[in-house]
């Protein structure tokens, strides 16, 4: 399973910027989906998950109410919408998928196939 991250790029502060990840030849159907990212000079951090229902979704403190993740299982993509967006959040951004049989549970750990990342540079 390739994962492909799209999306990122140089943003204001309080600005938005949507992030995609897509597996080109493979259905994600059967993988709950994570980002994570890693801030310069600084470890992985879990930003947020979704299962493979699309009915639960987990966020890091950090990011709760401003970032929002979904799924399209038609277009086979996961999106990270991010709004009011902080100078503390430039970080290289990762897509993570999980092969699981449960609908409706993900985590942010454990992921099995990982991207290469999509840079985030939030400044001024």
């Amino acid at each position: 399973l390739q994962l492909v991250e799209s999306g990122g790029g140089l943003v204001q502060p309080v600005g938005s910027l949507r992030l995609s990840c897509a597996a080109p030849g493979f259905t994600l159907d059967y993988y709950t989906i994570a980002w994570f990212r890693q801030a310069p000079g600084m470890g992985r951090e879990g930003v947020s998950c979704i299962s493979i229902s699309g009915g639960t979704t987990n966020y890091a403190d950090s990011v709760k109410g401003r970032f929002t993740i979904s799924r399209d299982n038609a277009k086979n993509t996961v999106s990270l919408q991010m709004n009011s967006l902080k100078p503390e959040d430039t970080a290289i951004y990762y897509c993570a998928a999980d092969r699981t049989f449960i609908q409706n549970r993900c985590v942010l750990y454990g992921m099995d196939y990982w991207g290469k990342g999509t840079l985030v540079n939030v400044s001024s």
